[in-house]
């Protein structure tokens, strides 16, 4: 069986992505942030179908989501508060001089980007989206807590209910870790048809010095980092590294 990266294209995957991926306490730390900085203007960078987008802009917050798959785009429309919202299909330079107050990547998209050039160049274009004392937001996982070791069919297998009738088998597959970058593919078995779709992804878990070092080469001063969503320190337990930086 051939893996493909339709993890955001296919639109049988895209609807698993909201349960997959709910409300949590990430979406609380963030809508949490914005509120306390009373960010007017927020740009959602790899906003996805919008979750995180759409609560911002019921908040009275102006949003601009960007996104380069159309299907997630396609879901963030139909959300409530969609309409207040601009989106945009396209990749992070489409950020650029919007004079953000806030600029968030959330939802682990920083480790999207694999390549240290595409992470400079999105660095970049998060800068440039900011006015001068706007902040940028996002989280990677922490490389010391090696999430990739759970990666297995075995440990990492889930059932997922579709409108309350159908059932989705979810399962993760390691393939290949190679310094900071790990290579894994995610199987989608359809129990009513039994057909199986495979999403193959490639993730880069920078740790935090790396993090810290091409955030100050790209203008930024650092204000917080947090290792988990209730605020706490980063220490060699946190699952998460969450950083909040000033554009100087």
């Amino acid at each position: 069986m051939t893996a493909t990266n339709t993890l955001y294209t296919d639109p049988r995957l895209v609807a698993l992505y909201d349960t997959l991926n709910p409300f949590a306490a990430d979406t609380g730390f963030y809508l949490a942030l914005a509120a306390s900085l009373r960010a007017s203007h927020i740009v959602d960078i790899g906003c996805g179908t919008g979750l995180l987008t759409c609560e911002l802009a019921l908040r009275g917050h102006t949003v601009t989501g960007i996104d380069p798959a159309r299907a997630m785009l396609d879901v963030a429309r139909r959300r409530p508060g969609s309409e207040r919202v601009q989106w945009i299909e396209g990749d992070a330079q489409q950020a650029s001089d919007t004079q953000a107050d806030l600029t968030l990547m959330t939802g682990h998209v920083a480790q999207v980007f694999v390549d240290d050039l595409d992470w400079r160049a999105a660095l970049a274009a998060a800068y440039r989206a900011l006015r001068p004392g706007g902040r940028l937001a996002f989280e990677s996982r922490h490389p010391q807590s090696a999430p990739w070791k759970a990666w297995t069919p075995e440990a990492s297998l889930r059932r997922i209910s579709i409108d309350g009738n159908n059932t989705v088998k979810v399962w993760h597959e390691l393939i290949e870790v190679s310094g900071e970058c790990v290579r894994f593919v995610t199987h989608y078995q359809f129990e009513a048809t039994g057909e199986e779709l495979v999403s193959a992804s490639e993730l880069r878990f920078r740790s935090q010095s790396t993090l810290a070092q091409t955030l100050t080469d790209s203008g930024f001063s650092i204000a917080h980092w947090y290792g988990d969503w209730s605020g706490a320190p980063v220490d060699e337990q946190s699952r998460e590294l969450i950083v909040i930086v000033v554009r100087d």
